[in-house]
């Protein structure tokens, strides 16, 4: 996979990426426990005392394109040409990319303790996630030299990116301290795959229009993992070659008046690349030919990458993951008198903690009996709107969900690809993207009785923390 051509190859040639999913907060899902660690997965006196997902995948997919190369990109992708009329050259116009993504490969969750409502997790996920910056300029290059009026300019090429991917495998803890309040936590290990990052702060280009050909100036800062030799489907398997750690912590608090309100610290961690990683403080030239021939983007591709491999230094580096800090409140409804209909929206707010983004969300579920339709709508601080939409099978045994947090993206794209023929023009706020999740887990094991209840004395203590609170605020028996 060509990873260096200004990250485009790799967005339109996949759809492999992930990103954030709000429609599962409060569904008390086997997913919703491990990704907000103080939820609660079992329910006393109808749940079985185990859960897994049977190696069934629960992912989330997601990605989106802002910018003038939306139709650019789409074009190249469905219709092997490129319609660059939407393009300004010399305007200092720019394009962001954002892409996310987890699946849990593993997940297995026990009730430990009858007494204490303790929840113990292990998990197996793998993540992606990444973000860039790309001018119109980089974009029109691909394509030649029609759009470019003038045969020199400075820093139109300035663009940035990074991606990571790595495996996690999680503990996590969950305890009702006492009725009003629940505590969890999820320690990680975490085992690097690929990491990449690129900052060009100075770029320079002298077209010769008669010779079909540039000479393209760069300079900035390259990184990359040590990979032995070519990526092959074994370096994806876990080691610790590039070791790391993370937590993710979170309480649950229920007022009096019924609204239930949660905050979440997620996936505050590093990953610390091998000591045989690379460094590239790049400051060449390099010309590119050819650029008016089918071979222009490979061209452009070689010529960039011997540009960035320059003045190579060997050395680990390390890297935060992308964490968040959440805060959430929840309200639950009955709409009927025999309850067989509840309405529950949940507001959100999720900052990225090491990154600018912030994203507002109201998730909507409505529930009849065991199916539930969430709408959920997002903005975020680039001022983009989302309409999400998740379709739920609930049992107290058993739960399957699938949808979509940017609803009509994707399927503008899915009409797109289909088609072979984007026609769809983009204004400000508009944004070219796909979003897809998808998720099951079974219970399993005796059924979890009260102790006011049970056919069996029941075993278990209170836990830890609810030992402790109890002598803390002397509320202990």
């Amino acid at each position: 996979m060509k990873k260096i051509l200004l990250v485009l190859l790799i967005l339109t040639s996949t759809i492999k990426l992930f990103g954030q999913q709000f429609s599962q907060y409060n569904t008390g899902t086997l997913y919703d426990s491990f990704e907000n660690p103080s939820q609660k997965a079992f329910i006393t006196d109808s749940s079985k005392q185990f859960a897994s997902n049977f190696l069934i995948p629960n992912l989330n997919v997601n990605f989106f394109i802002t910018g003038d190369a939306q139709a650019t990109l789409k074009s190249r992708a469905f219709s092997n040409k490129y319609d660059n009329s939407a393009l300004v050259i010399n305007g200092g116009k720019v394009n962001h990319v954002n892409l996310n993504a987890g699946n849990y490969d593993i997940m297995f969750k026990m009730f430990s303790s009858l007494n204490g409502d303790v929840e113990l997790g292990f998990s197996v996920q793998t993540k992606f996630e990444g973000k860039g910056l790309f001018t119109d300029e980089s974009i029109s290059l691909l394509n030649g030299l029609g759009n470019f009026k003038d045969d020199n300019y400075s820093d139109i090429f300035n663009d940035n990116y990074y991606f990571q991917t790595y495996h996690q495998i999680g503990f996590s803890y969950r305890e009702k301290i006492n009725k009003q309040f629940s505590f969890g936590a999820k320690l990680s290990a975490l085992m690097g795959i690929q990491y990449e990052k690129m900052d060009i702060v100075h770029s320079q280009v002298s077209f010769d229009k008669a010779d079909d050909s540039a000479i393209l100036g760069l300079s900035g800062i390259y990184y990359s993992n040590y990979i032995p030799g070519h990526l092959i489907p074994r370096d994806y398997l876990p080691n610790f070659r590039n070791p790391g750690a993370a937590i993710s912590i979170g309480g649950t608090f229920r007022t009096e008046d019924g609204f239930i309100i949660q905050g979440n610290v997620k996936d505050l961690g590093f990953i610390h690349w091998s000591s045989r990683s690379h460094i590239y403080a790049f400051d060449d030239i390099q010309q590119i030919e050819g650029l008016s021939t089918p071979s222009r983007e490979k061209n452009v591709y070689n010529s960039l990458t011997k540009i960035i491999h320059g003045n190579q230094v060997t050395s680990s580096f390390t890297t935060p993951i992308d964490g968040r800090g959440e805060l959430s409140v929840n309200k639950m409804f009955w709409i009927d008198d025999n309850k067989n209909f509840k309405y529950s929206p949940t507001l959100i707010a999720s900052k990225e903690l090491f990154y600018p983004g912030f994203t507002g969300a109201l998730v909507n579920p409505f529930q009849y009996k065991k199916y539930i339709l969430t709408l959920t709508t997002t903005y975020d601080d680039m001022k983009l709107f989302n309409l999400g939409a998740q379709f739920m099978i609930q049992t107290p045994n058993f739960d399957f969900f699938l949808g979509s947090d940017k609803l009509t993206q994707t399927a503008s794209l899915t009409s797109a690809q289909l088609s072979k023929s984007p026609t769809q023009t983009y204004s400000n706020g508009s944004f070219t993207g796909a979003s897809f999740f998808l998720g099951a887990s079974i219970k399993f094991g005796p059924v979890i009785e009260h102790p006011m209840n049970a056919s069996t004395i029941p075993t278990g203590e209170k836990g830890f923390l609810g030992r402790l609170w109890g002598r803390i605020f002397k509320t202990n028996d």
